[in-house]
């Protein structure tokens, strides 16, 4: 993988051509759009990270219009030079990090059904555009996510290393906090599609720890229930600064694992 030119996810046959198809959507789909949105932003003004909410501005999203992925990618273009790159739904970890590492982020086009309104076992457009996208404005956020694929592409062979990796995504981009003047905001994309965990997450119920890399890289998480435990960073370059932390630690913890 190290030995491949950086784009070559765009020439693998296993990566699909697929297009958001916006004349496709129901009068349904609109609907669970609106719905979803309307019920998680307003918990949003008091709980999320100001990138988030300066993000869902620049991204142009609301609750009448089910996100254009054209004109998304419009603005990423002007904003980070980031894009959207559909995706059938979960992909091939060394497709989904080859994406990332080329500022591709993956999002599936279909929304759930209005009786799937609150649990689905896959990330649907919804979680994939409201809770991730706005963060993709955000610049040294997006540096570290491309850095962190990088790294991961580089253990692509190692399951131990991308297990290891995948707890830093999952503390981090899809559940993690950020204190801003004092208060504890969320930035991580599964607490933001998740009215209920919104509020789990900034209560005192959960355990809250300063931002750790080697803490997190020996954490395991779950995936079919909230969270007990979250990490808190302190800014988003604090997030990038740290990947030499973890690339050391990474290697540290995988060269133990094979003794």
């Amino acid at each position: 993988m190290m030995n491949k030119p950086k784009d070559w996810v765009f020439s693998d046959p296993r990566l699909q051509d697929l297009q958001q198809d916006y004349d496709a959507y129901t009068e349904e789909d609109f609907e669970v759009w609106k719905i979803l949105f309307e019920r998680q932003i307003v918990n949003l003004p008091k709980a999320a990270s100001q990138a988030y909410l300066d993000g869902i501005k620049e991204i142009g999203f609301t609750a009448d219009k089910i996100a254009d992925f054209e004109d998304v990618n419009k603005r990423l273009k002007a904003s980070t030079d980031w894009a959207i790159q559909v995706v059938p739904g979960l992909i091939d970890d060394d497709l989904f990090f080859g994406l990332m590492n080329n500022r591709r982020f993956c999002s599936s086009t279909w929304l759930r059904k209005m009786e799937q309104l609150d649990y689905l076992q896959e990330p649907d457009m919804f979680h994939d555009a409201f809770a991730h996208m706005p963060m993709l404005t955000n610049q040294p956020y997006v540096d570290f996510l491309e850095k962190l694929s990088g790294l991961a592409l580089k253990h692509i062979d190692n399951k131990w290393a991308i297990e290891l990796l995948s707890r830093i995504y999952w503390f981090t981009i899809e559940f993690g906090l950020i204190r801003e003047n004092g208060e504890l905001r969320i930035y991580g994309a599964g607490i933001l599609s998740s009215a209920g965990e919104t509020k789990f997450s900034l209560s005192d119920e959960p355990k809250h720890f300063e931002y750790d890399v080697r803490k997190i890289l020996n954490t395991p998480y779950w995936k079919d229930k909230f969270q007990d435990k979250y990490f808190i960073i302190e800014s988003y370059e604090q997030l990038f600064e740290s990947l030499p932390e973890i690339e050391e630690v990474l290697e540290e913890m995988v060269a133990e694992e094979a003794k």
